[in-house]
């Protein structure tokens, strides 16, 4: 009979095991949030209504929304979202039966809509605010699964708050790089130089920095301009540069570059601005021209560089060498 009972008690426990651990892989989080971005412009005193959608799309889940500051992370547009609330904007949700930091209930397939409410208050610091909605998942156990630890699904939508009384906009913006990444750089008479094979894709790093109070948005060009009159054009892609933070500026590449044949290739060891690639020969130069809406400063700067076929003309002296040293082996024979 001990024998029966221990298997008994054995079969219980791997029931019980595989239902909770069933139970737990099965669960899944897949959620959406829209809009993900708004951009406002508002007055002190003055307060503004937006609908977001939060659709479940995968098995229910309780949730629940905040809203929560961020800052620039680096000058690759991602940001640090802060631990606890602070500056002058106040949030509420305009639901008649959700409020911020309160938990709700989502089916699958199934969408909320969150009325969330900002509102600048009278004698607000002018200036750029920068919030995030975030909304994240809220665990479910059972008796079974109080030990079991769950891991929270988030997803947020950034919000950039320009406050200004009279409407106007700080424009301070500066380029502090704008250089290409050489196969080879020398200097000579103090004036460095950038080398290139002539098969070799060139790399190029724009950044901006923004040194005013409020957000700003590229807009412009670079273009590439070769010794025999070659000349090409890329367009700055329109990206938003916080205030008191540098952003490296994307351009549309004229190819794409595999990095998996390139992993020792510099432009492959650091995200970069653009990357043209072609047959290149000779002196080149680099310019941009950047500009931030109507009526806005111009900023400009430029680079150059060399390009020599290394390659193909160490292979033709290397052919060269061996063709002359098989001519004369056989002429010696004779």
């Amino acid at each position: 009979m001990k024998i029966f009972r221990f298997l008994f008690v054995i079969f219980i426990f791997y029931f019980l095991f595989f239902i909770s651990s069933k139970d737990i892989n099965a669960q899944s989080v897949s959620l959406s949030l829209s809009p993900p971005l708004v951009e406002t412009v508002i007055k002190p005193g003055k307060s503004i209504l937006i609908a977001y959608t939060i659709v479940n799309y995968a098995d229910p889940v309780i949730l629940s929304a905040k809203v929560l500051p961020f800052e620039p992370k680096n000058n690759l547009g991602q940001i640090k979202i802060k631990e606890e609330f602070e500056g002058p904007i106040r949030f509420s949700l305009d639901n008649s039966h959700l409020k911020l930091n309160q938990s709700f209930f989502l089916k699958t397939n199934e969408n909320q809509q969150l009325l969330l409410r900002l509102r600048v208050p009278e004698g607000a610091k002018e200036g750029d605010y920068y919030y995030t909605l975030i909304v994240e998942s809220q665990p479910v156990t059972t008796q079974l699964e109080k030990s079991a630890s769950f891991a929270k699904a988030s997803i947020g939508a950034n919000i950039l708050i320009t406050v200004t009384e009279s409407g106007k906009i700080e424009i301070k913006p500066k380029i502090v790089l704008f250089e290409v990444l050489p196969r080879f750089r020398f200097s000579f008479f103090g004036k460095k130089i950038n080398f290139f094979d002539s098969t070799d894709p060139i790399p190029l790093i724009l950044i901006i920095e923004n040194q005013g109070k409020n957000l700003i948005k590229p807009e412009g060009e670079i273009i590439l301009k070769g010794n025999f009159g070659e000349k090409a054009k890329f367009n700055l892609i329109p990206q938003n540069i916080l205030s008191q933070s540098q952003r490296l500026i994307q351009a549309t590449p004229s190819a794409e570059i595999d990095c998996s044949n390139l992993s020792k290739f510099r432009a492959c060891q650091s995200p970069v601005s653009l990357i043209i690639s072609g047959f290149f020969l000779g002196f080149y130069r680099l310019s941009t021209a950047v500009i931030f809406g109507e009526n806005s400063p111009q900023i400009s700067a430029a680079t150059s560089f060399f390009a020599f076929p290394i390659k193909i003309f160490t292979g033709l002296m290397v052919a060269l060498a061996i063709g002359f040293f098989l001519i004369k082996r056989f002429y010696n024979k004779d």
